[in-house]
Formats: structure tokens, sequence, C-alpha cells
């Protein structure tokens, strides 16, 4: 064990306590005021995180796939997606308000269940510099402190954005400790995060699969899973074909480097020989590479075979595969075997079909005639989004400000004795 760094994370765990409970005596207004302080910081400062960002990618440029690179990546129009996300989270009602639960229990005394934060979250991620603000923001907003760990080709970007919030929380007189970035990189640093029992509440990790298997397999402190996206789209037979085209564009090529975008491509039979030659140009002209099983090769002898490994392949990137199927259960049971619990959609007119799909399928998100991009904290108006969990027990799906809350009981009595 690295003492030195066993130190210096022992000193932010308790820095980040110290700062949560500061936190939770913030009202609604006071925090959404942080959040409005952010967003102009961010406009003020957007030449400069550019600038850094520009230099970062230049540095890593030879050393990241081309989808790590779109992730690390900032322009223009990112920053005025934050911002946006910071204005909408803005607009949305306290999480930590809402009707409490209150009755008398027989003994006399009254029982209130009320809403509270977390405490302390504490973020492991890759690029994605936009999760620095996101996660403070959603953190700030839900009254918690946020323990931020990003991946050494974003350092310096995140230590800026870092720099900014704390800048901006310390002008309006509060405790900077409420956002804390890990300079340290190491794996180290994720390890002793990952047994942080006595400051972590709640460890959030989003990466590959591989990333996040690691951290659920060896994390002592409590996890929220968030999962790689082997994100399928299944075309039924009774499909509007147009329609399925334009909504496998969006899935697949609008932003191929997230867990979001569509993966697999599963094409009825019976639509098979017509809808084939369709989608394939369409995916070509986009510059997607396309892999397919032994039944869509016959149609088309052009494409790439797909590997048994090809279908558990999160790509992140241009590249899809293709399987053909003989029915809806067909389907249905060969997501069930590969899906990674994202996101599955159908696209059908047929109700019967839409119905068993949806009710059958087991993931975060099942959609019905719609884009796999739009599992998102935003689209879904939730203002942004911490992760999107995989898992069943306490948030599923994109998690926004009430995945970042629980509860507990507090009970007024009387002088009441129990007998």
């Amino acid at each position: 064990m690295n003492d030195i760094l066993h130190t210096q994370m022992i000193d932010i765990g308790q820095r980040a306590k110290t700062a949560a409970l500061a936190l939770v005596r913030l009202n609604f207004a006071q925090r959404n005021a942080i959040l409005s302080a952010f967003a102009d910081t961010i406009l003020a400062n957007k030449a400069e995180i550019l600038r850094v960002n520009q230099q970062e990618l230049d540095e890593h440029h030879h050393d990241l796939t081309l989808a790590m690179q779109n992730r690390l990546a900032l322009d223009s129009k990112k920053i005025t997606n934050i911002i946006e996300s910071l204005q909408a989270l803005i607009r949305i009602d306290d999480p930590l308000a809402g009707r409490d639960q209150e009755w008398q229990a027989a003994a006399g005394f009254k029982i209130l269940k009320k809403i509270v934060p977390l405490g302390v979250v504490a973020m492991i991620y890759e690029a994605r510099p936009n999760v620095t603000i996101d996660a403070a923001a959603l953190a700030i907003k839900s009254a918690n402190a946020v323990i931020l760990r990003g991946g050494k080709e974003a350092i310096q970007t995140n230590s800026l954005l870092a720099h900014i919030l704390r800048e901006t929380i310390s002008k309006l007189g509060y405790n900077p400790d409420m956002v804390q970035l890990i300079s340290d990189s190491s794996h180290a640093s994720v390890d002793e995060l990952l047994h942080a029992r006595s400051f972590v509440d709640v460890l959030i990790p989003r990466g590959s699969r591989q990333f996040i298997n690691h951290v659920v397999e060896n994390a002592s402190v409590p996890v929220i899973e968030t999962g790689a996206g082997n994100d399928h789209i299944f075309v039924d037979e009774s499909a509007d074909q147009q329609q399925a085209i334009g909504i496998i564009l969006n899935a697949k090529t609008q932003s191929p480097a997230v867990c979001n975008a569509a993966e697999k491509l599963l094409i009825h039979k019976n639509i098979a020989k017509e809808f084939l030659p369709k989608i394939v140009s369409a995916l070509k002209a986009a510059g997607v590479e396309i892999r397919a099983d032994a039944q869509a090769l016959q149609l088309d002898p052009t494409l790439i075979p797909a590997s048994a490994e090809d279908w558990d392949i999160e790509y992140n990137d241009l590249i899809m595969a293709i399987h053909i199927v003989d029915s809806l259960d067909e389907a249905i049971s060969w997501i069930s075997k590969h899906t990674t619990h994202h996101t599955e959609a159908i696209l059908t007119q047929d109700p019967a079909h839409a119905a068993a799909f949806m009710n059958d399928i087991d993931a975060a998100v099942v959609m019905l005639n719609a884009s796999t991009r739009f599992t998102d904290g935003f689209e879904f108006g939730f203002g942004s989004e911490i992760g999107i969990s995989t898992q069943k027990l306490h948030a599923r799906g994109p998690m926004g400000l009430k995945a970042l809350t629980s509860y507990k009981y507090e009970v007024f009595g009387h002088g009441e004795t129990r007998k």
C-alpha cells in the first residue's frame, strides 16, 4: 500500500464528510444558486477549457482509440450542452422535497419517513470531461458531496473543470470540498476508493465492461453498477421499413462511442431479403462496418463474417453486427442471452408483438419504435444523469437526482417506553 496516497485519500474522505454535512444544511435556493454560478463560470472560462482540452487531446492522440478521442474531446457545442444541462437541472424540483409519509404508531409516537441525500458519492470514470460537471451538479442539487476520479487521459481537463467548480463554490461562501477531484490517476487510487467504507456512501463507476466488473467484484463500498451497452434493435416483420432505417442510422451513427448506441441488429427472416439490402446500403454510406451471421451472408456475401465473440462485444465504434431471426420469440431469446441489460428496442407495427417484447425483455430501458440514443437523463427530463444503471436495486436506467437520495425515519415521542 502507498502510505502517502492512503493518507491523502483519508484526508479527501474526511473533508468530503465535512462538506456533506454543510451541504445538507443548504436550502433549495442556495443549492440552485451554486448550479447557476457553475453555468456562468463555465461560459466565462470556455476558451481556456477548450484550449486545455485540445492540448490534452493532441498529447494523447496516438494512444487513444477513435471512441476514446470522441469521449475526451470538448467543443463549443458540448460546452453549450453542458450549460443547457445545468440550466435544465436548476428547473427541476427539489429531490429532497415532496410529501413525506407520516403516521402514528400504536404506542403513540409519530413516525416521519424523510427523503435524505446519500452523503458522499464517489465517481470513477474514463474520459468524458462533461461527467465532471454533471456529477458535481447532480450531487450538489441533491445535497451530496462528490469525490471524482477521472481517467489519466483527461486529467488536465478534469483538473481545470474541478478548479473552476471549487473556486465558484468558494466565492459563494461555501465549502469547496463539496467537489473534490483525485489527482492521482494510478490504479492504486481506484483501489483506495473501492475500500473507503468510512467515507464513501456509494460508488458509481463508468467505463468499459471490464472496468465496471473489476469495481463490482472488488469493492467493499456499496456500488451502483452502470453498464456497458450491448444494445440490440429488432426489426419485426411488420416494421415500417423506411422509419426503421432512420431509427437504426440514428442509433448507430449519431454518437457511436456511447453506451446507448445500438451495436446489434436483428432482422425477422420474413423481411430479410427485402430489408437487408436497404439497411446495409444506408449503414455503409454512413461509414459503418457490418458483420453478419451465416443467413445474412447468404443474402449479401460482401459482408464480414461475424465471430462468436462479436455478439457480446460493445463496439463503441462505427461497427454493427446483423443476425437474422426466425421469430419474435427467437429475437427475445437471443437478446436475453447477449444483453447487458442496458437498452433494447423493437421496431414493429404489431401491438401484440410490441407488448410481448416490452414485457419479456429484461433491460433498464426497453423501446418501441424509437432510437436507443434516447436512453439519457437529459432526454428523460432528469436535467442530467450521473450514469445509467443496469442493476435492479435502488436505481435503474438513467440516474437523475432521485437516484442520489435515500430516506430515514424520524420518530417524535411523548415519553413512550416499550412494554
